[in-house]
This record gives C-alpha cells, structure tokens and sequence, in this order.
C-alpha cells in the first residue's frame, strides 16, 4: 500500500496527507510534491506551501535537540554506535556545507537529490555548530529552492521523471568517475 493510500485511509484530508509526507525523514518534499501534483490531483501552488510547512516543521526540533540526544544516547553502547554512524553519514555526504558553510547548506538542501534534505543539513548544521538562525534560514532558503525544483518536475509528469533520472544517472556517473584514482 502507498503512503499516500494508508493515510487516506485513515481519513485524514489530501492536505494533511501531504504536510505529513513531508516531515518524514529521507522523503521530505521531494515525495510529498510529486505524490501531491500527480497523484492527489492536489494544485501545485497548494502543494508547494503545505510541503514547504511540513518539511520546515522538524527543523527547528533538530537544531535545538539533537546535542542534547546525541549525548544522552551516547551513554548507551548502541546508542553511541548509532551517533557515531549518523555523524559519519552526514559528513560525508555534506563536504559542500563544511566548506561553505551558510551558503553550503543552501546548496546542500536545494538540490533535491536523496539524502540531501532538510533532515541531513539540520543535522550537518549541529555537528558544524553553526548557530540556530544562521542555520534555519539557510535551510529555508534550500527548502524553497527545492520545492520549486520539485514542482517543476512534477508539472512536467512524465517527462520531469525522465529529467530527473537522467540527471541522477549523471551525478552517479560523474561521482563514480571523480573517484576513480
């Protein structure tokens, strides 16, 4: 069963099932957009607002918690196996941030690929301990960048699906080259 379906069935409203989407981690807007557009038959402007909402919702709780939950999980063995491999994942998928910082993190969020969301920039804000506000408003701003990516290429349906598999095709091969020796 879709996402989507399951919430649906539950009753909740096309509205709430795509702000819901949204705030889910590794989906974020990037599902909750095209799920919205070409799925829900839910208008795009409509859809790009409530995923911007829902997207931003978990923001400001990763930014003020997770030092907090980071060090009462560490006490735990498995806890800090957790922390450690979540801190290595981010950093190494987020070098654009440690480099650039603000402006990283923008470029970071903004360019909807997996993993590279709001979720893993909150998180690479922390370990970079940029401060609260610098980091929500670069964040934002990458949100809303993506969102109008995302949008875009879901207006185009099919066509946008084909775009963005032949950009990802791209990426692989251009990260698969650049690594090589």
């Amino acid at each position: 069963m879709d996402i989507q379906q399951y919430f649906l069935d539950l009753g909740f409203s096309p509205s709430l099932v795509i702000f819901i989407i949204s705030t889910l981690p590794v989906v974020e807007l990037r599902g909750a957009i095209p799920v919205a557009i070409n799925i829900l038959d839910y208008p795009w402007l409509g859809a790009y607002f409530l995923a911007i909402a829902g997207n931003m919702l978990p923001v400001p709780f990763i930014l003020q918690l997770l030092s907090w939950f980071t060090e009462k999980v560490r006490q735990y063995s498995w806890g800090a196996a957790f922390v450690e491999w979540l801190f290595a994942r981010t950093q190494k998928r987020s070098g654009i941030i440690f480099k650039y910082r603000s402006i990283g993190l923008v470029m970071f969020v903004a360019v909807p690929l997996p993993l590279t969301g709001a979720w893993t920039g909150a998180i690479a804000a922390v370990l970079l301990g940029m401060g609260f506000h610098a980091a929500l408003f670069s964040i934002l701003t990458g949100v809303l960048i993506a969102g109008v990516i995302v949008t875009c290429l879901a207006l185009l349906g099919w066509a946008g699906a084909f775009i963005a598999g032949l950009f990802l095709i791209g990426i692989f091969i251009f990260t698969r080259l650049k690594s090589r020796p």
